[in-house]
């Protein structure tokens, strides 16, 4: 099957089940979002929505969380995983925010990626989901699925993005990003796509009706 036969039935699918696809992780600002998106590293998004509403009730400015202690921030993102690590980071980024941004978002990826604890892929997030920037964040589940369905050999998630950007039309780019994960979450995974029970896409891609 052609690339472009592969990509019209993926975007067909994905498409019809998510016309309208929304971020999962719960925000206000990009600060809030910055936070979040920082605490979903190794943890279901489920989780994080769960635990943030505390944190930024005492703090949803980074003025207001560079006030608060490690051990305090730690205490409500515990069930996060990894907590004194992240802890760490949120108080860093923060005070950096602070002292070398005015206490605003930077929108630029230079700028996010120099903040403690930022890697490229929050960076993506914050861009496309704040500030509406084009970006292509790629997690486990889009790396995963761009490679089963050979939309990019990878292995690496920087081969992946590169790959996924020069298929999909740049307007595009962060709606497919939130379809993937979506549609990877809820239908293609360790449960759905088996040999004798594969999802509606792997189906479509290997002509089983």
């Amino acid at each position: 099957m052609r690339i472009e036969e592969r990509i019209n039935i993926i975007t067909r699918i994905l498409d019809n089940h998510y016309p309208h696809p929304q971020a999962s992780l719960e925000y206000t600002t990009p600060f809030t979002l910055l936070i979040a998106t920082l605490l979903s590293a190794q943890c279901h998004d489920e989780q994080v929505n769960r635990v943030t509403p505390e944190l930024f009730k005492l703090a949803n400015t980074p003025q207001k969380m560079a006030s608060l202690s490690e051990k305090t921030i730690g205490k409500i993102i515990y069930s996060c995983g990894f907590y004194h690590t992240k802890a760490h980071y949120i108080r860093e980024l923060s005070e950096q925010l602070c002292t070398l941004h005015n206490g605003v978002v930077p929108n630029t990826f230079e700028a996010l990626e120099k903040l403690s604890g930022v890697g490229h892929k929050t960076a993506s997030v914050v861009l496309g989901h704040a500030f509406g920037i084009p970006a292509f964040p790629v997690d486990t589940h889009i790396r995963r699925l761009a490679i089963k369905w050979h939309l990019s050999p990878g292995p690496s998630v920087e081969r992946v993005e590169r790959d996924l950007k020069q298929i999909f039309p740049e307007n595009t780019w962060f709606k497919r990003h939130i379809q993937i994960i979506s549609f990877g979450r809820q239908f293609c995974n360790r449960q759905a796509c088996r040999p004798n029970h594969l999802c509606e896409i792997c189906s479509a891609l290997n002509g089983v009706s």
